[in-house]
């Protein structure tokens, strides 16, 4: 005797709300509450809760015995990979490329103008009544080196040509060609780190990339060079980092930190030459029309058995 295949797809956006979708399957909607909206054994599709972290995030997965997709609605998916044991085998792990592009992008040319044009000092400024005119750094004529060329790297070098640049560097795992030009592999960067003004972590976090920023990468950063991380926290060596920070040395922008949330009394708060936002890069207006398109798609895809888009791998 056969069990019934499952068919449910746990959404955490209400199904009335997205365009699209096709019928035949039932939908149930949960956004990481502590009640599950239904039995997770029925699950055939599970889209992760946003932004609510790997707890919430793997909590089904040892229940969801008939889950054959699990769906990210973020680029990483270091926050499913704990759980992924607990899954039966054959199960399609996707991410959510082409969602955070754009917002991602812009928060990176965010954090790099106003990092060196000052803004924080003004806005301080503004506080206590005091007129900081000064000669602050531009964009223009900077080196940048974009560590992590993948779908969100290449955007941010799309928002960075008007700015005349001096140069973009690239680099992903491995060295390939792009349409802009060469993309260097990660085991080169002690060549390219010396000559970047600017360094722009936008890399998935995994094995090779966990603490990929410590205490040699950052030696290699001139005197004054600015690191900027859109990626994640634990990309970044904190201690190496506020080390550089303290001395003077190097200045960064981080959307994201090693503890996160980055908790009260933590010295990178007040250190010296450092811009943090609160991991923002992808919680724009832009999210929900791109999320809702993706899980429209995949979903469509899913039901008339073609292969779903943005695989990362498959269990087993």
């Amino acid at each position: 005797m056969t069990s019934t295949p499952a068919t449910d797809v746990w959404l955490p956006i209400a199904a009335d709300e997205i365009d699209g979708l096709p019928e035949g399957l039932n939908y149930r909607f949960w956004d990481g509450g502590r009640d599950y909206p239904a039995d997770p054994a029925d699950c055939a599709f599970y889209v992760v809760p946003y932004m609510k972290g790997p707890e919430v995030a793997v909590r089904p997965l040892k229940e969801m015995t008939g889950v054959q997709v699990v769906q990210t609605l973020s680029a990483g998916i270091d926050h499913v990979q704990p759980g992924l044991g607990l899954l039966p085998d054959g199960v399609r792990l996707c991410n959510a490329k082409g969602v955070h592009e754009a917002s991602t992008a812009e928060l990176a040319l965010a954090l790099i103008l106003a990092s060196l044009r000052g803004f924080p000092g003004f806005v301080h400024g503004q506080d206590k009544e005091e007129w900081l005119a000064g000669f602050y750094p531009a964009l223009a004529d900077k080196s940048v080196l974009v560590v992590g060329y993948g779908s969100i790297g290449a955007a941010i070098e799309d928002r960075l040509e008007p700015f005349e640049c001096a140069r973009v560097v690239r680099v992903a795992r491995s060295a390939r060609a792009s349409a802009r030009g060469p993309v260097h592999a990660l085991d080169e960067l002690p060549a390219l780190l010396p000559e970047a003004d600017i360094v722009i972590l936008s890399t998935p976090l995994n094995p090779s990339t966990q603490g990929l920023v410590g205490a040699e990468f950052l030696a290699a950063m001139p005197d004054g060079a600015l690191l900027v991380n859109v990626a994640r926290g634990a990309v970044v060596d904190t201690a190496a980092l506020l080390s550089e920070l303290e001395s003077g040395r190097l200045r960064a922008a981080l959307d994201v930190t090693d503890p996160e949330p980055l908790p009260a009394g933590h010295p990178l708060w007040h250190a010296p030459n450092v811009l943090i936002t609160p991991h923002v890069g992808g919680s724009t207006s832009a999210f929900l029309p791109r999320a809702k398109r993706l899980l429209a798609g995949q979903v469509t895809r899913f039901a008339v058995g073609e292969q779903v888009h943005n695989l990362v791998l498959t269990t087993g």
